[in-house]
């Protein structure tokens, strides 16, 4: 059977809502775009557990310092299952894993923007887990339904995780919201930091080509601009509930079009942020991946090595 039909046929299961399994025929822009998508999705999860990481050791209390480890650790373990998913799709052109890692130093994948940014405070670990998990919520969530098999079969544990995490650090939050005066400040002061990165978060309002692609492929069904309104509808009336301001004079809900009127974020400033690594903390972060992937190499050559032991040896 020529290409042309091969896609043709490929393009009708799309349609008729099947899921396309690692096995199955598939043309090699939808493995390219899928592949790229879930590299990215895998190394921002890697990424995004340093920036609470650093909490860890300064948490203020021990359940805090348990509850923060814990959630570290699942974040790794998720980066590890997409780049899993990514490896085995990757296959056919060559790609490995240990590529798909070390993208993450030599520049050749992106990661979100949320993860180049400082956490400097304990209100930033909460916003972290409250906000920013929950924007990765309402993105994952509506990738559910993924046409690609594999990935929808990960994202289902990894949703379920996420609404842990979220709540993880919904506690953090609601306990500065009760505590002193100083304690509020520093939360207000957090949700300032972090709210540009929150609303670039989702993408540009534009759908790119590539989007364009993925929505045809049902890679993806919803625009960047859909996914903001719903975060913003979810947590802008929670935001409030808690005496916060939202530090942004010009969000309102207007009623006439059923949406949320923002002010626009550096667009320019957040993509160069991701495309070149100049955020705050960009460059440190990526040191200590390289530094963790490098200094642990013998640890994944004696694991090989013993795998390639015949049993009884």
């Amino acid at each position: 059977m020529d290409s042309e039909r091969l896609h043709e046929q490929f393009m009708e299961r799309i349609r008729r809502g099947e899921k396309i399994e690692a096995t199955d025929w598939m043309p090699d822009d939808y493995r390219k775009l899928l592949l790229k998508f879930i590299q990215m999705h895998g190394v921002s999860e890697i990424m995004g557990a340093f920036p609470e990481k650093e909490w860890v050791p300064k948490a203020p209390t021990l359940r805090r310092k348990l509850g923060i480890m814990s959630k570290v650790q699942d974040e790794m373990g998720h980066g590890q299952l997409l780049l899993r998913v990514a490896e085995e799709l990757g296959a056919p052109l060559g790609v490995t894993r240990e590529q798909l890692i070390t993208d993450i130093f030599t520049g050749r994948t992106k990661f979100h923007n949320v993860f180049h940014m400082a956490s400097p405070t304990w209100a930033d670990a909460g916003v972290i887990g409250w906000l920013v998990d929950g924007a990765a919520i309402v993105s994952q969530a509506a990738l559910l339904d993924t046409s690609y098999a594999p990935y929808a079969r990960v994202l289902k544990r990894i949703c379920a995780e996420e609404s842990f995490h979220m709540q993880h650090g919904e506690s953090i939050i609601l306990s500065l919201a009760e505590g002193t005066q100083a304690q509020r400040q520093m939360l207000q002061d957090a949700l300032n930091r972090w709210w540009d990165s929150l609303i670039f978060f989702f993408g540009p309002p534009e759908i790119s080509e590539s989007a364009r692609r993925m929505m045809e492929y049902r890679i993806r069904e919803k625009t960047n601009e859909e996914l903001r309104q719903k975060f913003l509808s979810r947590y802008v009336p929670r935001i409030r509930s808690l005496g916060l301001t939202v530090p942004d004079p010009n969000l309102h809900f207007d009623e006439s079009t059923g949406k949320w009127v923002y002010t626009q974020p550096d667009w320019e400033k957040f993509g160069r942020m991701v495309r070149d690594n100049t955020g705050p903390k960009s460059q440190e972060r990526i040191a200590l991946r390289r530094q963790a992937h490098e200094g642990q190499a013998w640890v994944r050559e004696a694991m090989t090595r013993s795998t390639a032991v015949p049993v009884g040896v």
